[in-house]
């Protein structure tokens, strides 16, 4: 499933009077899995407070995607983007393989970069990779994050897929960057969103610059859609685990983020305000300070930002969701 966009706005940072980062040392890596090449941009942290994070962004996402959030999240931990076979500047993947290869590719990556732990975010169809390696390959696991993640693909959404391609075969690129826009983002009036109209265009200005090979890649990844399961019904580790969406999400809506969070022993479930799908984007500052106090065990409740928290999983394992303090304050 296609996932959000590649562009960022900063966003004041919340609270004032931090110390300052710890410095950070940038990696770019190109390896290799099954002959396949791909590429990955690893942000060092000599001083993390934890396992480092590692990010798999929807499809229409790159290892880039996530430079702007790097100022809030780099100070606090290692952390690590890819562009996996089949997306971004890495091979060209055929259709044939699917989410089973790309989460034994993860686990490859962090083979590769010696890291036998790592915080994992997974979102959109990367979060339908994130917990396939969840299923399979548990032991890698400190937690495990998911943002507008649903268990099944929309039927609505699967039916288009086929549409799409013939769109995109024939080159109506500007007809399918409009309806994709649409499909990804809320309608107008269905909620307040913020920057809902400026993401909007850089939505459809990324689907529109996209070359010849990223198309021919977004083919085949439609074709992988259809033709791969995209949830299993498999055991899952007993790891703490938050799923979370925007409010007014009509693609991945709160509910479908609802039942996967049942799926999970240990997991935690909320919103965050005027937000849908794009969430990572329209409120930066606020996602990643969210992904940063989970990572980091820090408490989850009384954030104004948030709606309730959902505590849908057995509890074992879970972090600790108490109300904020000043010592506990993660200084996003």
């Amino acid at each position: 499933m296609r996932s959000d966009v590649n562009v960022a706005q900063d966003t004041p940072a919340s609270g004032s009077g931090r110390t300052p980062p710890a410095p950070v040392r940038v990696e770019e890596r190109e390896l290799v899995f099954e002959g396949y090449r791909y590429r990955c941009r690893v942000v060092r942290q000599d001083q993390s407070r934890t396992a480092p994070l590692l990010v798999l962004g929807g499809s229409s996402q790159n290892r880039y995607a996530w430079v702007r959030h790097e100022k809030w999240l780099a100070p606090l931990f290692t952390m690590v983007t890819v562009d996996l076979p089949g997306y971004g500047t890495a091979d060209f993947l055929p259709a044939r393989h699917g989410l089973d290869f790309l989460a034994a590719n993860v686990r490859h990556l962090l083979t590769e970069l010696a890291m036998p732990e790592v915080n994992l975010l997974g979102v959109c169809f990367g979060g339908a990779i994130a917990l396939r390696f969840a299923q399979h390959y548990p032991e890698h696991l400190v937690a495990l994050g998911l943002v507008g993640m649903t268990k099944a693909i929309p039927d609505d959404y699967a039916d288009a897929v086929p549409r799409w391609t013939r769109m995109l075969e024939r080159g109506a690129h500007a007809e399918i960057a409009t309806e994709l826009v649409r499909r990804f983002m809320s309608p107008p009036g269905f909620g307040p969103v913020r920057k809902h109209e400026i993401v909007s265009r850089l939505l459809y200005a990324q689907f529109m610059r996209q070359s010849p090979e990223e198309l021919r890649m977004s083919v085949e990844h439609n074709d992988r859609l259809l033709s791969h399961d995209w949830y299993r019904d498999e055991p899952l580790p007993t790891v703490p685990s938050l799923v979370f969406t925007g409010e007014y999400d009509t693609l991945c809506t709160p509910a479908m983020g609802r039942e996967v969070a049942a799926l999970l022993p240990a997991s935690t479930f909320t919103t965050l305000k005027e937000a849908d799908h794009l969430v990572p984007v329209e409120r930066m500052a606020e996602f990643s300070e969210l992904i940063a106090r989970f990572c980091t065990g820090q408490p989850l409740t009384g954030l104004a930002y948030c709606n309730e928290l959902e505590q849908l999983g057995t509890g074992a394992g879970r972090r600790d969701v108490r109300a904020p303090d000043a010592e506990a304050s993660v200084p996003v």
